[in-house]
């Protein structure tokens, strides 16, 4: 199988954890390709119509996207169980909710560096700051009982969108005012899978 990436991507980044959680990484081949919003890689088009990474490619030629499917697709191949029947659905909604985090962090950093200075919307960047502050509060605050116990997808999606948060934006701060989400990430970066995966310019 072959991974169309770029590094620096955190959606990249939670398929690259899964394939190390999965024991899978002799099996999968890292196929890196400079692509973005406005210039998309001829590689990347050919494998998923959007233009968007990560995409997967199957031993038989067909490509899979996005990274939720991707990481659904390699959980069941190997049998990790990253994603139990039992808490299904709560280990979705985090994943989600670690996706939504990463899309408006992600759609940040396009305002400030793929759009020209004078076209550049603060309003724009304050809007999606806001979609992560909230939901930072709410993993703070209100408790999302699948963050514990046993090791799931969902936790490692919420770290992967956490690091994002460190790489990209660490001036905004994330961790003020958050001591326990920022104790519960700082537990799980040790993990081999994450380290190994730290983004890169």
């Amino acid at each position: 199988m072959k991974l169309i990436f770029s590094p620096a991507s955190p959606f990249v980044r939670k398929v690259r954890v899964m394939v190390h959680e999965a024991a899978l990484s002799e099996r999968v081949e890292d196929v890196a390709v400079t692509t973005t919003a406005l210039a998309t890689d001829p590689a990347v088009r050919a494998a998923n119509p959007l233009g968007k990474i990560p995409a997967l490619i199957l031993d038989n030629g067909q490509a899979i996207f996005d990274s939720r499917v991707i990481c659904r697709y390699l959980d069941d191949l190997s049998g990790a169980g990253l994603y139990p029947s039992d808490r299904l659905w709560d280990v979705l909604t985090l994943e989600a909710l670690a996706d939504g985090i990463m899309e408006s962090a992600v759609l940040m950093v396009y305002e400030t560096r793929l759009r020209p200075e004078e076209q550049r919307s603060a309003q724009w960047v304050d809007a999606q700051w806001s979609k992560i502050t909230h939901a930072l509060d709410a993993l703070e605050t209100d408790g999302f009982p699948v963050m514990e116990g046993a090791l799931n997808f969902g936790q490692l999606a919420l770290a992967c969108a956490l690091g994002y948060l460190d790489f990209r934006h660490d001036a905004l701060a994330w961790r003020e005012g958050r001591p326990a989400l920022s104790d519960w990430n700082k537990e799980l970066q040790d993990r081999t899978s994450l380290k190994n995966t730290i983004p890169s310019n």
